[in-house]
């Protein structure tokens, strides 16, 4: 289906910004709804944010909202976590996923299952 690679992860202290790029192959990236999601030490797998397959809508997990811009360039196939006045809890590995359906826009009911491809995931640590 897709094939994604994370990059971008590192140590950030509390009210830095760190930028989190996904490069993807496979030619249904440009018609994928794409995601990034996150999973803390003991907590579950959580949503963080999703761009519908053109870059045209997005959606953010409430405790990010305002703080995290996704965005997609599919001339390049890559999808960017850009996270700004990061805090302790956001320490996490963070995933980037793609839709296994395609066109989809109304990315607000996804859910984990609707991606059909991960990442290997990359660390990002946020100290005080």
């Amino acid at each position: 289906q897709v094939q994604l690679v994370e990059f971008g992860g590192g140590l950030v202290q509390a009210g830095g910004s760190l930028r989190l790029s996904c490069a993807a192959s496979g030619r249904t990236f440009k018609t994928s709804a794409m995601g990034w999601f996150r999973q803390a030490p003991g907590k579950e797998r959580e949503f963080v944010a999703a761009i519908g397959w053109s870059g045209g809508t997005t959606y953010y997990a409430d405790s990010v909202k305002g703080r995290f811009t996704i965005s997609r360039d599919n001339a390049k196939n890559t999808v960017t976590l850009q996270m700004n006045s990061l805090e302790p809890e956001d320490t996490a590995v963070y995933y980037c996923a793609g839709d296994r359906n395609y066109y989809r826009t109304n990315i607000a009911i996804m859910t984990k299952s609707d991606f059909g491809s991960w990442g290997q995931g990359t660390q990002v640590t946020v100290s005080s």
